[in-house]
């Protein structure tokens, strides 16, 4: 009987120590994907970062990658813990997963609190910033950025083509007698930007359009 037992205790350590194991893999590979998206933003969409007036938002990727790395540190610590059964490094898996799950909840609640402000925040800092940079010396950067985010978004100004009447650019000589800039344009071609009619701009908002694309991908991602 006493042999049975001890038989059926090592088969529920062993499934124990497998399913422990699992879990780790997949909080690595959950580590991975968020060091990758802060990676992805950092190369492929630091364009935009020239629009945001404060460095915070730029900080909030490297804390993306800094983050994954410790997640995918924390899950191979955690295999190694299970193989080699060594209690301290279990009890520093469970402190590092205590953590992490505390600093998660900080950040939901955070998210939660100053999202209305940021959205606020966020959409004033790009209208200034579009109006007073676009085109001008130094603030190439920006130009590219507002030209490349109006074209592949489908949108004209922060929160309409309107906000273009309050550009230094738009006023100057240089705007050769544009409204808008041309890449408001549906069918960008030099000076298009004169007509500023519905026919041949994009009257869409940057933000309607971007929260118009993150909501769809969240119910699509939702949806499987």
């Amino acid at each position: 009987m006493g042999e049975f037992n001890e038989k059926k205790s090592t088969c529920g350590t062993v499934c124990l120590k497998y399913l422990l194991f699992t879990f780790n893999c997949c909080f690595w590979l959950a580590g991975l994907a968020v060091m990758a998206v802060g990676i992805w933003t950092l190369a492929l969409k630091s364009d935009y970062i020239s629009l945001l007036a404060s460095g915070t938002y730029l900080a909030t990727a490297y804390i993306l990658v800094v983050a994954g790395i410790v997640v995918m540190v924390t899950g191979i610590l955690g295999c190694c813990a299970t193989f080699k059964e060594r209690r301290n490094l279990l009890r520093l898996y469970f402190i590092l997963l205590l953590i992490i799950f505390l600093l998660e909840i900080l950040a939901g609640i955070l998210a939660y609190v100053y999202y209305q402000q940021l959205n606020t925040e966020l959409k004033e800092n790009l209208k200034d910033t579009m109006t007073k940079q676009y085109h001008q010396p130094g603030h190439e950067g920006v130009t590219r950025a507002v030209d490349k985010l109006q074209q592949e978004f489908h949108c004209c100004g922060s929160n309409n083509s309107q906000d273009w009447q309050d550009s230094e650019w738009i006023h100057s000589r240089e705007a050769d007698g544009r409204l808008v800039p041309d890449s408001c344009c549906k069918t960008v071609v030099t000076h298009c930007g004169r007509r500023d009619h519905a026919s041949n701009i994009y009257k869409v908002e940057v933000f309607g359009m971007i929260f118009t694309c993150c909501l769809y991908k969240s119910l699509k991602l939702e949806h499987y």
